[in-house]
């Protein structure tokens, strides 16, 4: 296991963590329905309170925060170990907020229902170069029944909106390779980790697979579930593993070069920072913690 050190613990089911040149990280809690950040002190202050499920976290091209929010989960809570629990009692709908660093004002972008989408529970967003983002919606479950979602392009500015791939077998991580070519989604009940092949901003190429747009890169073995998503310079495509309990380095070719295990079955989100993009940081959300350690490649540096 890799050398891991506490940058802060106490969250409520973290998630979506941005590093910012200050060397701050926000993230969300998805159980508190509020984004916090946490300075390089291990100091941290509440960014703002958009209830719901505040899940991905992205910078936009005008600096504001871009969030998923899944409109909630209810929890199970034990042994000091938080997991969500299906859709909240109080499930608010899935929507796209913007939301000010500077003021904290959060600002409905995109709700269920616009431009004739229907929004479940978005969670991972990337942005391209062009002004624009992709993003998951990983769905609902309730009793008897789960959600049957697509993965999302949408503008920044609030233009449009379309989803692009449908049906998606509940996408969660989203990530785009380094020269934007390729989106990677990681399905969670699959635990697959799909490509596919970008033509123009907001477009796939619909032939790419046998049963539409995507192509299988990589499923490991075992019973495991994969979360979120992060890619590095060099093109590996880094999947928090749910169950096996780490991080899964898969190559653009669908070869599993390392895996950096961790102590949380709820690990779910990697991102980099640092002068070179050498420190990462890790969501353990089950227990609650951000932890950061020294990455073997460095990772890549996001369109904003």
């Amino acid at each position: 296991m890799a050398d891991f050190i506490t940058v802060a613990d106490g969250l409520r089911f973290p998630e979506g963590p941005v590093w910012l040149p200050d060397g701050s990280i926000v993230l969300v809690e998805i159980a508190a329905g509020r984004i916090t950040r946490i300075a390089a002190d291990g100091s941290r202050s509440v960014v703002a309170t958009p209830g719901g499920g505040p899940n991905g976290l992205a910078i936009g091209p005008d600096g504001a925060l871009y969030c998923c929010n899944n409109g909630g989960f209810n929890w199970h809570e034990a042994a000091g170990f938080l997991a969500p629990h299906g859709q909240a009692d109080d499930y608010s709908g899935g929507r796209i907020e913007r939301i000010d660093l500077a003021t904290g004002k959060v600002e409905p972008l995109y709700a269920d229902g616009d431009f004739g989408c229907s929004l479940r529970g978005p969670n991972d967003i990337v942005f391209d170069g062009e002004g624009g983002f992709w993003f998951t919606d990983h769905g609902k479950t309730r009793t008897r029944e789960r959600d049957v979602t697509g993965i999302f392009y949408a503008k920044a500015d609030g233009s449009n909106l379309a989803e692009i791939v449908f049906p998606s077998e509940n996408p969660n991580g989203v990530g785009l390779s380094p020269d934007h070519r390729t989106l990677y989604a990681a399905e969670t009940y699959t635990c697959r980790l799909m490509k596919f092949t970008i033509t123009a901003p907001g477009e796939v190429d619909a032939t790419a697979g046998l049963g539409g747009p995507g192509t299988p890169l990589y499923r490991p073995a075992g019973y495991k579930f994969f979360d979120s998503l992060g890619v590095e310079a060099g093109g590996n495509i880094c999947v928090a593993t749910i169950g096996e309990s780490g991080i899964s380095v898969v190559s653009p070719d669908g070869e599993l070069v390392d895996f950096v295990a961790t102590d949380d079955a709820f690990t779910t989100n990697i991102c980099w920072g640092g002068d070179d993009m050498m420190d990462a940081y890790i969501t353990l959300s089950g227990s609650g913690r951000l932890v950061k350690t020294r990455w073997a490649r460095p990772g890549l540096r996001l369109a904003y």
